[in-house]
């Protein structure tokens, strides 16, 4: 089991002291994160161990923790100095500490995908009760469109997503005042 870091113990570490990786999806990341951590989703950890710097302690962040613990239970055969920040990007906010966020804050394509995948089988299933049986041929496209976007790593349907204005780019700015640009930058 890997040992617990407090909000309080970790804003008092030296800067670079330790390598914050926030194990959340990008856009939970966007929405709000520690300054100075780096991303890399908890499904991603295992093929990005070569991100992670070798004899450097290493915080694993989530939203509460939960995601975190379960990541460095995945970290633990690499016997790596880990620890896990209690309470999470939550916690940190509720103390009142600086969040970076982006500008504005999307959901991550697989969600788009799933939520639209879920609403054409739900629309089939019901158009096919109300209207004509023939309506269940939309679910069965989607479902077939499902597992070859399974098998292939294609997704058709997050090829057009990613297309949509509002998954365009975004730009980032620090939502707290207390933390200063880096020297240099503008």
């Amino acid at each position: 089991m890997s040992a617990s870091i407090s909000v309080v113990e970790l804003q008092h570490q030296l800067p670079g002291q330790a390598q914050l990786v926030d194990v959340r999806s990008a856009s939970e990341f966007a929405a709000g994160h520690i300054p100075g951590a780096m991303n890399i989703p908890m499904d991603q950890i295992e093929t990005r161990l070569d991100d992670l710097r070798p004899n450097t302690p290493l915080v694993l962040i989530c939203q509460a923790g939960k995601r975190a613990r379960m990541t460095a239970g995945l970290l633990e055969p690499c016997q790596r100095q880990m620890s896990v920040l209690e309470g999470g990007t939550s916690a940190w906010i509720q103390a009142g500490l600086p969040v970076v966020i982006s500008v504005k804050t999307r959901w991550s394509l697989e969600r788009q995908v799933r939520l639209g995948a879920g609403l054409l089988v739900l629309a089939g299933v019901v158009l096919a009760f109300m209207v004509n049986v023939n309506w269940l041929f939309l679910s069965a496209f989607v479902g077939a469109g499902l597992t070859f976007a399974g098998l292939t790593d294609i997704c058709l349907m997050g090829e057009v997503l990613a297309k949509m204005p509002w998954n365009g780019r975004s730009q980032c700015k620090v939502v707290n005042p207390r933390v200063e640009p880096a020297k240099g930058r503008q």
